[in-house]
């Protein structure tokens, strides 16, 4: 079993950063990819990043490409997402969840809570 809970979210102004963390519980962290995944009002759930079980593959969505990135601390059981460069349309909740598989969609069967991340225009 793992337990995820975000924290780091707030309100920003556009073009500002902010730092999600994720902390796990369960002495099998070391052992999933990690994705972080965000939901604006009104809209699907969308993929954001991805990061392996080892830190050293990680994907994006195009739409963050350049502006985020993903990173984790095994020894803290926590993952990370750092976001420069924040837009009014990065307004959304983000999930942080655990995947057995490095994949963008399929197979994340752990969920945090949520933090939601509003940036002002």
């Amino acid at each position: 079993q793992l337990q995820l809970a975000e924290s780091g979210g707030g309100l920003v102004q556009a073009g500002g950063s902010l730092r999600l963390s994720c902390a796990a519980s369960g002495r099998t962290f070391s052992s999933y990819a990690m994705g972080w995944f965000r939901q604006a009002p009104g809209k699907e759930r969308e993929f954001v990043a991805v990061i392996s079980w080892s830190g050293g593959s990680t994907l994006y969505a195009d739409s963050v490409t350049g502006r985020f990135a993903i990173s984790r601390d095994n020894a803290k059981n926590t993952v990370y997402l750092q976001m420069n460069s924040l837009e009014p349309e990065d307004t959304a909740v983000y999930y942080c969840a655990a995947n057995r598989r490095f994949t963008t969609t399929l197979g994340y069967g752990y969920w945090g809570q949520g933090t939601q991340v509003t940036v002002s225009s």
